[in-house]
């Protein structure tokens, strides 16, 4: 009894497999179609791969078909590398596709600047797929901008062993390199311009007693897990200007990752560091855009953006800040900790994070972490600002039980919505006590006191003309340009880095 349904399966499949036929490929017939014409790779640094680009290849026919060849016109000499079928290389034989159907192509590619050097920085590498040969020939171009830079990181001795950065009070050891005024192929490291891009990997290290100068226009790009340490007696000193601001980001140009956070580590000026100072300067998509401990640090016209912890970390510094955003953190855009002294005016410090959750607030005010000599002192005052966000309450005050702690708002826009009451009786929000808060605006639910921005979630915080920002700011602390150098004059000025100015549509 049990033999039945054993032969009836094996008849079954006997069946099947006689009533399919074989697939049979025609030859191409060179009518292909393709989702792009040119795959175009966008811009990559010498000697660092590129993202994986996408080409779609169709057969529209009614017919199996096979591919004679497809390959790259360079051959194996091409810089480009192709995947074909799950298969690796750059030329390929006998490709089948099936009728109606298609098949992805996979591009990538690495290319050495200098072995096609010339008086340029950039330079167009091309090469093309092409797919058959004589009258059914077609191919899909290749285009990619090649850029020069200058590359900072760790050199290895003759065992393989990498410089590192010893951590004060600890075996760990960071991966980086302190910056060289004699480097015998960068020249001096210590002054970084224009002329080239930067490109560092781990940590670039300022020496104690030197300072980095960052000239106007200088562009830095920072492979993951990088960035710049200012060791104690050292100095940061970054100049850019209006027209020409210096740009810190991540080190993958492709449109895709232009706004994508933590894609490097952070600037960290440690503690004891000293005459630090940025001016017009754009940091994006870091982990942590500044990292201050317990020194000073000037900021002007600074932009910070898309950080996936926080925009401006502090701890017992003392920041004087002036012009400054600092929009789309994961955790908070600006935290100042265990006491210090900052002043900022007319900063718009917003966050509309939309990665995730968020729980801090925009701005935080804390002194509670008791160091071993007490709770440090505690000063941070804030002119013509504006603190907004996606979250209800967007403001955060912590004060050590008989600290010093002294703060102020003064004529500022706050977003404090306490839908459940939680600070009705806390005196760090008594919003009508005028020595804390002169003159500022408190939006306390959704319907007034609304900030108006552009487009904050695209970090566009200029106001717009119902802004409650517009026309509330104090004109004793408007003497300079606004963050893009329009001018603030007039009884009427306005709150945050941008001076209101009609949008263009």
């Amino acid at each position: 009894m049990r033999v039945l349904p054993y032969f009836f399966v094996a008849f079954l499949l006997v069946l099947v497999s006689s009533c399919r036929n074989d697939f049979e490929f025609e030859p191409s017939t060179g009518k292909l179609e393709f989702s792009r014409d040119t795959v175009y790779l966008d811009t990559v640094f010498s000697n660092i791969g590129s993202s994986t680009y996408t080409l779609k290849v169709y057969n529209r026919s009614n017919k199996d078909i096979k591919i004679p060849s497809i390959k790259l016109g360079e051959g194996e000499n091409s810089k480009y590398r192709l995947m074909v079928d799950g298969m690796s290389g750059k030329v390929f034989n006998n490709v089948e596709l099936l009728a109606k159907d298609s098949m992805f192509v996979f591009i990538e590619t690495t290319i050495d600047y200098n072995e096609y050097a010339n008086s340029d920085t950039t330079f167009l590498y091309t090469d093309k797929i092409e797919f058959d040969a004589g009258d059914r020939y077609q191919k899909v171009e290749l285009v990619t901008l090649v850029q020069d830079a200058v590359f900072l990181y760790p050199y290895r001795d003759e065992d393989g062993v990498y410089e590192g950065l010893p951590v004060e009070g600890s075996d760990d050891v960071i991966y980086g390199f302190e910056l060289d005024e004699n480097d015998p192929i960068n020249g001096n490291e210590l002054v970084w311009t224009n002329q080239k891009p930067y490109v560092i990997y781990g940590y670039a290290a300022v020496p104690n007693g030197k300072t980095l100068q960052v000239q106007e226009g200088t562009k830095v790009h920072f492979h993951d897990s990088s960035g710049i340490i200012v060791a104690s007696n050292a100095s940061i000193q970054v100049d850019g200007t209006l027209e020409n601001p210096v740009v810190f980001e991540g080190d993958r140009l492709e449109p895709f990752f232009s706004e994508v956070p933590g894609q490097w580590g952070t600037i960290w000026l440690t503690n004891g560091s000293v005459n630090n100072s940025i001016h017009n300067a754009i940091i994006k998509n870091s982990t942590i855009g500044l990292y201050v401990q317990v020194c000073d640090l000037e900021l002007e016209n600074v932009q910070i953006y898309n950080s996936s912890n926080f925009g401006i970390m502090a701890t017992n510094a003392n920041i004087n800040a002036f012009n400054v955003v600092v929009n789309n953190a994961g955790q908070s855009s600006v935290a100042c900790t265990i006491g210090g002294n900052y002043n900022f005016v007319h900063s718009t410090l917003s966050n509309y994070w939309n990665r995730g959750h968020r729980s801090l607030p925009a701005l935080i005010i804390d002194n509670t972490f008791e160091m071993p000599e007490g709770f440090i002192p505690m000063n941070a005052h804030f002119e013509n600002c504006i603190v907004f966000g996606s979250n209800s309450i967007e403001l955060n005050i912590n004060k050590a039980e008989n600290s010093v702690f002294n703060y102020s708002f003064t004529n500022s826009l706050i977003k404090f919505i306490d839908i459940n009451n939680r600070y009705v009786n806390n005196p760090l929000y008594e919003f009508d006590n005028t020595s804390l808060f002169v003159n500022s605006i408190i939006a306390v639910n959704s319907l007034n006191n609304k900030v108006e921005f552009v487009n904050p979630v695209q970090n566009d915080v200029r106001i717009l003309d119902n802004s409650a920002a517009k026309g509330t700011a104090n004109s004793n602390f408007s003497t300079t340009n606004d963050i893009l150098g329009n001018p603030r004059n007039g009884s009427s000025q306005d709150m945050g880095a941008y001076n209101f100015v009609e949008v263009e549509e």
